[in-house]
């Protein structure tokens, strides 16, 4: 969670001059790759028992005197077309990817790209979690970087602990 919370809020050190101002994240990536669970450590809610998100889930945090309004949107193929939908008067953008499979690496490397390429996200900040780092499984995130067939990214693992 250290890295997390260091390196979104290392992200966030402009909007923390407008202190009333509300800070709107996008959590996108395929389902079960761990984005509910990302939303309920932020909102220092249990994670045990994360349920896939059938639609989209939205909190309200404040840390550190950030005001942020993190959506958190399902990642099912049949959803996915949707997610444009969320793209208006987004700050930060986390892509969550599930370091252990590696059968689906190469479709959310595609999505992601997908992602870059939109309008609405241009200039919009970009962190990309490689979650799930503490299974025995799991893909080094230098393998992951190659694998999203783009060389413009550098993952750091992401452990969230219990």
């Amino acid at each position: 969670m250290n890295f997390m919370a260091d390196s979104l809020f290392s992200l966030l050190r402009r909007f923390r001059r407008d202190k009333d101002k509300q800070v709107r994240f996008l959590i996108l990536g395929l389902d079960n790759a761990g984005k509910t669970s990302i939303l309920k450590r932020l909102a220092q809610e249990d994670i045990t028992n994360a349920k896939p998100t059938q639609g989209f889930n939205i909190k309200s945090v404040t840390q550190d005197g950030i005001n942020m309004n993190v959506w958190d949107i399902g990642g099912q193929k049949s959803i996915r077309p949707y997610w444009r939908n969320y793209f208006d008067a987004t700050n930060v953008l986390i892509y969550v990817i599930d370091s252990s499979d590696r059968v689906r690496l190469e479709e959310t490397g595609l999505e992601l790209n997908l992602l870059l390429e939109e309008a609405k996200l241009s200039g919009v900040p970009l962190l990309v979690l490689a979650n799930k780092q503490d299974l025995i499984d799991a893909i080094p995130g230098d393998e992951i970087a190659a694998g999203l067939s783009s060389g413009k990214f550098k993952l750091v693992p992401l452990y969230l602990g219990k």
